[in-house]
Order: C-alpha cells, then sequence, then structure tokens
C-alpha cells in the first residue's frame, strides 16, 4: 500500500480506502471477513456514513482493539427515515445519530458534513447552528477534523472558502467530470447518462480541484467507478468498460486527492481493487476511453501524465498543477505553492522545447509555453 498525506489534516491516508456502505444488512461474518482484507491491504481509512445502528456496531466490532491503527469518516448529518437514508439538520436529531457513532468508535477522526449539494444544503449547514455544532465536536476532541461530502462542485467550492473545512468526499470519475457542471450529475444518474453531454473535463469541477490544491484541502473520493457503471459493457456511456485500476487511476491522478474509498462488501471485491496496487503502468492507462469524448476545452492540462517521459526529466503533470493554482490569483501566490514548484525534482527552467510532451499530449496543452510561464510565475 501507498500512503498520501490529506490536505492540511497532515494524516497519512492509505491511497485506497474502503467504502463501507455495502456493508449493510449484511451478517457480521461477511463484515468481520472484508474489514480484515482491507486492512491485511494496509487500508487505514474507512467512510462510515450509513445512519444504521447494526452496520456500524458490526464495523466496530470487527475493527476492535485495532481501531486505533485506522481513521474514521463518520458523518454529521446522516440520518435514517422508514429505514433509508436520510439527511438532517434539525441539531437533536443530528446529534442522536452522531452520538450513537461516537459511542460505538471512541471518536472520529474526519467528523463529514453530509450531503452539502445544493445552495440550500449550504445555508441549512453554515449559516444555522449546525456549523457550530460541528465545531464544538472538533474543540471537545469528539472529531478530530472537519470535512464535508459533495457531489457538486460549486456548492463545494463555495463551503471551503468558509474556511472551516480541511478535507472533502468527493464524488469523482470519468462520467461526472465530463459533465457540465450546470447539470446535477444524480439527474442523470439512474436513466443512464448521454455522452452527448460530455464536452470534456470540466472547467468548474477542474477549479474545484485547484482550488483544494489551493487552500490544502484533501479530497477522499467516492463513486469513483460511477457506481459500478463504468465496469458494465451494458451502462458505461464510453461505449467500453475501464477496470477498477483504470478508475482508481483517473481518481488519483486528480489534484489534492488523498484516498480512493471503493464501496466494497466482499473479500474478492476488496481483491478485485487492490489489483491496482500491482498494476502495470500500461493497465493503469485510461486515455483510450477518453480520446473519443467530445472536448470543447482542449488545451487545458488534466495531469494525466501521459506527456512522459521528458527528455529533461520535467515532472510535467506537477508543474502544470502549481501553475494552475498560481494562476487563481497571480498577485497572491501562496507561498506552500511556490515552496512545492521549487521542490520538485526538475523544475521548468530546463525546458529544451523538444516537443516530444506536446507530441503526446491528447488534450492539446502548449506544454513549451506552459513550462516558461511557470519558471517566470514560480521562479
Amino acid at each position: 500500500m501507498k500512503y498520501r498525506e490529506l490536505g492540511k489534516t497532515g494524516k497519512q491516508v492509505s491511497i485506497i480506502g474502503l467504502g463501507c456502505e455495502f456493508l449493510d444488512s449484511k451478517p457480521y461474518t461477511q463484515v468481520k471477513e472484508t474489514i480484515d482484507a482491507a486492512l491485511n491491504y494496509g487500508v487505514n481509512i474507512f467512510d462510515v456514513f450509513m445512519p444504521g445502528t447494526e452496520v456500524r456496531e458490526f464495523i466496530g466490532k470487527a475493527l476492535g482493539n485495532r481501531r486505533k491503527d485506522v481513521m474514521i469518516q463518520g458523518h454529521i448529518g446522516s440520518t435514517a427515515a422508514n429505514k433509508q437514508f436520510d439527511i438532517s439538520r434539525d441539531i437533536p436529531t443530528v446529534k442522536r445519530y452522531f452520538e450513537e457513532l461516537l459511542r460505538i468508535f471512541g471518536y472520529i477522526d474526519f467528523g463529514m458534513m453530509f450531503y452539502i449539494d445544493s445552495e440550500q444544503d449550504y445555508k441549512d449547514v453554515f449559516e444555522t447552528p449546525f456549523a457550530t455544532y460541528v465545531e464544538q465536536l472538533k474543540k471537545n476532541g469528539d472529531i478530530h477534523h472537519i470535512g464535508f461530502s459533495s457531489h457538486n462542485p460549486e456548492t463545494a467550492m463555495k463551503a471551503i472558502q468558509t474556511g472551516l473545512p480541511e478535507m472533502v468526499m468527493f464524488s469523482i470519475n470519468p462520467v461526472f467530470d465530463m459533465l457540465p457542471s450546470e447539470t446535477y450529475v444524480f439527474d442523470h444518474y439512474e436513466k443512464g447518462f448521454d455522452p452527448g453531454l460530455f464536452r470534456g473535463l470540466d472547467p468548474r469541477r477542474a477549479e474545484l480541484y485547484k482550488l483544494c490544491t489551493q487552500q490544502d484541502v484533501g479530497i477522499t473520493v467516492m463513486k469513483a467507478f460511477c457506481g459500478g457503471k463504468l465496469l458494465s459493457p451494458e451502462h458505461s456511456p464510453y461505449g467500453k468498460t475501464m477496470t477498477t485500476s483504470q478508475c482508481i487511476q483517473y481518481a488519483l491522478d486528480r489534484p489534492a486527492v488523498g484516498s480512493v474509498l471503493p464501496g466494497c462488501q466482499t473479500i474478492a471485491e476488496v481483491q478485485n481493487a487492490m489489483k491496482y496496487l500491482g498494476a502495470a503502468d500500461e493497465e493503469k492507462d485510461y486515455m483510450d476511453i477518453l480520446r473519443g469524448v467530445r472536448n470543447d476545452f482542449k488545451g487545458n492540462c488534466v495531469y494525466c501524465g501521459h506527456c512522459q517521459p521528458c527528455p529533461a526529466n520535467i515532472d510535467v503533470a506537477s508543474v502544470m498543477k502549481y501553475l494552475d493554482i498560481a494562476r487563481l490569483d497571480k498577485e497572491n501566490i501562496p507561498p506552500s505553492i511556490i515552496s512545492h514548484y521549487q521542490s520538485t525534482t526538475a523544475l521548468s527552467t530546463p525546458c529544451t522545447e523538444c516537443g516530444h510532451c506536446e507530441n503526446r499530449c491528447p488534450f492539446g496543452v502548449t506544454v513549451i509555453e506552459n513550462m516558461s510561464e511557470a519558471a517566470s510565475l514560480l521562479g
């Protein structure tokens, strides 16, 4: 297993975690087998959003004295109605469900403000006592870091700009990223995705990833397989399937991403996700899927690394990430971005303008011009 730092939390999280959603309603033996399998691979981050008491207790029991070795994402505002998950901003109700989570796990590493997708969601969290309650939880030590979950880039950026969240759980996959940001992904989730809507990596989603890097807000990834649609020949909007390794690599290539949390309910599903760890580079390459997609935003780097190898050993994707963040506000470039840029193994300065990278780039990025701008802006 490899580990990454999750933004300003400073926590080292496994690049593949475990989403526990599909363990709900499963017998304890199955829950324990799945948890044990994930731990054996070095997984150290688990998402527990489900409000049901039984599944929470099963997970807690399966972890046992290993609780201290893992980090739990627990969601604040995840409640139940008619045996289905629900969203509540009513403080007494929110407290009842979250205090049960605390009873089972003792503390929550990442306290996630649940499901902030709309303007109303934003107001119900940040303009009410809800946010105050979350801050008090951190002050009390009940949660160690404040995060939130979202599927909407516009709302997510607004939440991040409050300065309260340290990390975000966001849905990332090559389908959601290609939809126009004004289109809510779940409007198409059940009936299927029309490839005619795809326009290339939507600028607002790209801006969210840059903002997270700029503000040092780490991302954990949900729905990396698009609810299994990308793995299914019947449901993939691309006309061909992706592998779990390709989907995981795509998510890990987005800026600020620390961990991808696939939902697994069996040992076999855990093992399938972990194939990524031993996969060759060509097995993780997802560009064949994206090359056939309409791209209205040609020239924008998606940090896929297909420009490599560089004869001058420049880490082009990393330089492009830092440059894009610097462009957000050229007069107030964060010192951390300059420091990260200057500590890369090879800066943009020695670019020989050979053009190898531009010839290989599937998105028409003017790499040579960008390397020159990076050297000028970032030293």
